[in-house]
């Protein structure tokens, strides 16, 4: 008897030790994660940290150099950089989550529901989405923004629809990919309505592969705001935001270099750590895959 329990227990441990976790991080992936928590950990509590208001003028000097009282120097008017990129990690990245939280909502929502709901909803919703891709990002945000003014709400309803037209294909791909399944079509038999089939059957089965979506439409949503804020139709000073301060200083670059290095290198931080999470991701599951077909 405790023989057979003990080569149960080795049998158990064997496939447990077999077992792989889902996601397992390579180097590249540990250090975009340490970059993403690092500015998490900036945007909830830098705001309480920052030794000067954003919008105080803390010094008479303008580009001031780094010192022991500004350690990133200040800008042209003499505000702390330090402060301000701290403040602005908080508005640029809540700003971009939000935007690719309503991209996923309404590109993930329509694509189902287009592959789904057949062939004439199919149509009307493709051809609404083919005209948007038609126009560049940037063109396409310009005139939304220039058409109904610019504000935060604005800036984030537009960011979200303008990048919800590739997650709209993704998802509708993957939808008429899994509609097909056995599961999905003994779904239908029993009669479940269409948001039931789309919540319990086609979403769990495209969580992962949209997943690394998430990521880059997060890294296009940072762009994309702090590109329209440096072009004066995003966020509006004296608001402190990445995009604004590459802007305001971008005249002192030899002068006070930090004053635009700062925001700009945050911004550049920021979007190659999300990229390094997502190319780990990617990679990962490219090569699941790969396995599974061998």
């Amino acid at each position: 008897m405790t023989e057979e329990a003990n080569d149960a227990t080795q049998e158990i441990g064997l496939e447990a030790a077999g077992a792989r976790p889902l996601f397992q991080l390579s180097l590249m992936g540990k250090v975009g994660v340490g970059i993403l928590v690092f500015w998490i950990l900036v945007a909830l509590i830098g705001p309480f940290l920052a030794p000067y208001d954003p919008a105080d003028i803390a010094s008479d000097d303008s580009f001031g150099t780094l010192s022991a009282t500004h350690w990133l120097g200040t800008d042209y008017i003499g505000r702390d950089i330090l402060s301000r990129v701290m403040h602005g990690a908080r508005l640029t990245m809540s700003l971009s989550f939000m935007a690719t939280v309503l991209a996923f909502l309404v590109g993930i929502s329509l694509g189902f529901t287009a592959a789904l709901a057949g062939s004439k909803v199919d149509m009307v919703i493709s051809r609404i989405y083919d005209a948007f891709l038609s126009m560049p990002t940037i063109m396409l945000g310009l005139v939304v923004i220039a058409a109904l003014g610019s504000s935060i709400p604005v800036l984030v309803i537009t960011a979200g629809l303008i990048y919800s037209c590739g997650l709209y294909r993704i998802a509708r791909a993957l939808a008429i990919d899994i509609k097909v399944m056995d599961f999905v079509e003994a779904a239908r038999a029993r009669g479940e309505k269409l948001p039931w089939i789309i919540s319990r059957e086609i979403l769990p089965n495209a969580v992962i592969p949209l997943v690394a979506e998430f990521g880059l439409r997060l890294v296009f949503s940072i762009l994309f705001i702090t590109g329209l804020s440096f072009l004066g139709l995003g966020v509006q000073p004296p608001t402190a935001d990445w995009g604004i301060m590459v802007r305001e200083n971008i005249e002192g670059l030899w002068q006070g270099s930090s004053a635009v290095l700062a925001p700009a290198g945050a911004i550049a931080t920021l979007t190659i750590g999300i990229n390094l999470i997502v190319d780990d991701f990617s990679a990962q599951r490219g090569q699941e895959i790969a396995e599974e077909m061998i």
